[in-house]
């Protein structure tokens, strides 16, 4: 845009200067007129001096009126060549600036205030309205910028009265499916009581499918927490301080089967090394990890890598090996119900990394996302402590 600007000033001066220039040149340059004048006016002196040579006053004096006449006619004529040019310099200089102010009108002042209508109808809430990028606008980015926000809110929106929608209905679900399992657990007990184990093969049937009941709902139940959080407020954070090193080396690593699932590094240490203390919710950080894990699961589908760093403050980094998330998604990911592109036919709620941002920030940390080459890496900043 100043590019564009510069070379129409540029253009304005180079066009006043060529006319100045031809202007001064008509100025210099010979009036077949005036120099009809000029050449009679020398006529009338050489007939003066006749007449004075010949001693013809009457006549002499007829001459120097004839001579002052022609003076008169010859600056009235250079006045008026002299008049008209300024005026036509003034004319076009008139119309160089009446131009130059509809350019800045068209150009500039229209599409900043067709900008500033916009911004007004987009806060009033009115998402229908868009905005047209005309050629040769010189806001054409800030146009595109406004008018892919206001899909973007309308995408998000669209998004979230869906997903408020489908949360109802899976809710609803949810807590129907969990009556078929539940029912089974009781039938089975009800079996153990009156003793119709009677058998080890029977026995371990029982046992594997109440197991096998009690994880069914145990998902179930887990689904319906996730879909029926609406305000992380109603969620408490008790934080205290607690062996961060202690807390992966144990609760987190309990998270995973096998071995093969995950890559865990610490700082080296002994039986005397120092504690690193963290002050955070020791529930909500390992309910954090847990999400984590599961994104990774449904989305990377790849062995995950869990680390510390305590440099410049403790860093716990978990990083999946994946295809990661779009550059252009990275802002919206941690909202509320957003989905990206690449989720595919995974299910889920949009919720997973909206709860991990929002129970970081609970604890006075943050939370950082980065595309690897490969991977998504998640790098929670926790608050340490000395007590």
């Amino acid at each position: 845009m100043k590019k564009k600007i510069v070379y129409i000033s540029l253009i304005y001066i180079l066009i006043l200067a060529a006319f100045a220039f031809a202007i001064m040149m008509v100025l210099f340059s010979s009036n077949k007129e005036v120099e009809q004048l000029r050449n009679d006016r020398v006529v009338a002196e050489n007939e003066l001096q006749q007449l004075i040579l010949f001693g013809d006053t009457d006549g002499a004096l007829d001459a120097v009126d004839n001579i002052s006449s022609k003076d008169e006619e010859i600056t009235y004529a250079i006045i008026q060549k002299e008049v008209l040019c300024v005026w036509a310099m003034m004319l076009f200089c008139i119309i160089m600036i009446l131009s130059l102010l509809v350019f800045i009108y068209v150009r500039i002042l229209k599409p900043f205030d067709e900008l500033k209508e916009y911004a007004t109808e987009i806060s009033k809430g009115n998402l229908d309205v868009s905005l047209k990028m005309g050629k040769g606008n010189y806001f054409g980015d800030f146009t595109w910028a406004f008018d892919n926000m206001r899909k973007e809110i309308i995408k998000s929106r669209t998004a979230e009265k869906n997903a408020i929608e489908n949360n109802k209905t899976v809710i609803a679900t949810l807590s129907h499916d969990i009556k078929t399992p539940m029912a089974s657990i009781r039938a089975y007990a009800e079996a153990f009581e009156a003793n119709m184990d009677s058998t080890p093969e029977k026995r371990q049937k029982y046992l594997t499918v109440l197991m096998e009941k009690c994880d069914e709902v145990s998902q179930l139940t887990n689904d319906l927490f996730i879909h029926s959080i609406s305000e992380m407020n109603k969620l408490d954070v008790n934080k205290e301080s607690f062996d961060i090193i202690e807390f992966i080396d144990k609760d987190v690593r309990g998270l995973f089967v096998s071995e093969d699932e995950v890559d865990i590094i610490l700082p080296e240490s002994d039986e005397d090394r120092k504690a690193i203390l963290v002050n955070a919710d020791r529930k909500r950080l390992l309910q954090i990890i847990e999400n984590l894990k599961s994104n990774s699961e449904k989305y990377a589908k790849t062995k995950v890598e869990i680390s510390l760093e305590n440099t410049d403050g403790i860093k716990l980094h978990f990083r999946d090996f994946g295809p990661g998330i779009p550059d252009e998604e990275m802002p919206f990911i941690t909202g509320k119900f957003y989905r990206g592109k690449n989720v595919g036919d995974e299910n889920g709620s949009g919720l997973g990394l909206y709860i991990v941002n929002e129970l970081v920030g609970r604890m006075d940390g943050s939370l950082k996302l980065y595309n690897r080459d490969p991977g998504l890496e998640v790098i929670i900043y926790l608050k340490e402590t000395d007590e």
